[in-house]
């Protein structure tokens, strides 16, 4: 019997292909584990009108962690018309499969380390080494949405005063999006921040957001990481706009450490910091929750290569490497990290990314030779 059981989540295009990637290296690991195949994406969005079948949704309870490709996410219209014809107009709504995946298991905390390796020919930047934590279940991306603008709702939102400039407005005009958070969301976001901070001796802790405008959500999210820090004396906070923020990285990518931000401006803020060590073909990330994960790199599909094992498989090994660490299998994440280290180093085997031709295959079995 097996030590490990992985549910093993492909989905769409390229996603196939970089997963394949991380098998040689898992085999090359004698990573002691069962992969067990899950669906997910666009071709069961089509078929059966949900990316995210209650059979894939069962498979994370009988497994340890979860390993995901890409999906393929479109707008609500353009998913309605990709429908089989025979589900058409029977009141299926697209909804992204890894937004729901993380708010069904409850993984509230999005982990994105974002390292300028040595040698890398697209580092902005030698010595960037950042990790951005994202509060993953709430902020703008909760989902709660409109349009049209239900009556309903607007008769509820009349208490605030600013309501009355659109009270003149149909409710097909207006499209209406919350930015949900709770105090408890902020807390513990802000709290696996400093504690990763502590744990790798980390030099500070900043929060991203923008309370000079959105007051209320984005007060909630500082004040929240001001009382976490009290407990954390040794570790400065600093307390940035994402305006700003996005800014300085550009400028001084080298003064941050660890950053902290809600659901989307978290996401901005990795997607930049990704660019500066080299793009999404080096970025890797984690959901995590109290008892599960799941990890992914944090690219897309990118359709048009799919199957052409084009694309840099980098994101997705160092994606294995955080789930190895997560599994508390430390010896093997440190090989495994030195030895992607080290082919990134030499440049001889690069994929069209960085420069060069090789295969998402070669370049994983580089990676797997020196192991």
């Amino acid at each position: 019997m097996s030590k490990y059981r992985i549910a093993w989540l492909p989905g769409d295009g390229v996603g196939n292909d970089v997963m394949e990637a991380a098998r040689i290296v898992l085999d090359k690991l004698k990573f002691d584990a069962e992969y067990i195949h899950g669906d997910i994406g666009w071709e069961f969005w089509k078929s059966e009108g949900d990316p995210l079948p209650q059979r894939t949704i069962d498979l994370f309870k009988e497994t340890d962690c979860c390993l995901f490709g890409a999906i393929t996410s479109k707008p609500r219209d353009e998913a309605t018309e990709e429908l089989d014809p025979e589900l058409q107009g029977k009141g299926f709504e697209y909804f992204s499969p890894i937004v729901r995946l993380r708010q069904e298991l409850s993984l509230h905390t999005n982990m994105r380390p974002c390292k300028a390796y040595p040698g890398n020919p697209l580092n902005y930047r030698d010595g960037i080494d950042l990790v951005i934590f994202r509060e993953n279940s709430e902020g703008l991306y909760s989902g709660i949405e409109f349009h049209p603008f239900p009556d309903e709702v607007r008769r509820a939102l009349e208490i605030h005063p600013k309501m009355r400039r659109f009270g003149g407005i149909s409710g097909d005009d207006i499209a209406f999006s919350s930015r949900i958070m709770t105090r408890r969301a902020c807390e513990r976001i802000a709290l696996n921040a400093f504690e990763f901070a502590r744990k790798h001796n980390r030099r500070s802790v900043t929060i991203v957001d923008k309370p000079n405008v959105l007051r209320e959500t984005g007060g909630l999210m500082i004040r929240s990481a001001r009382k976490v820090a009290k407990d954390y004396p040794d570790i400065p906070m600093w307390e940035t706009n994402i305006d700003a923020q996005c800014m300085w990285l550009v400028k001084n990518p080298e003064d941050y450490d660890v950053l902290v931000a809600e659901n989307m401006f978290g996401d901005i803020i990795s997607d930049l910091a990704a660019q500066l060590v080299g793009g999404l073909g080096f970025a890797s990330s984690g959901n995590i929750g109290d008892n599960y994960a799941v990890f992914e790199p944090t690219h897309g599909s990118a359709p048009k290569y799919a199957g052409k094992y084009k694309v840099n498989p980098m994101a997705m090994l160092l994606t294995v490497k955080m789930m190895l660490d997560w599994l508390n299998e430390a010896h093997m994440a440190e090989r495994l990290e030195g030895t992607i280290a080290r082919v990134i180093s030499e440049c001889k085997v690069r994929t069209y990314d960085m420069g060069g031709d090789a295969t998402t295959l070669e370049m994983a079995n580089a990676v797997a030779g020196y192991l």
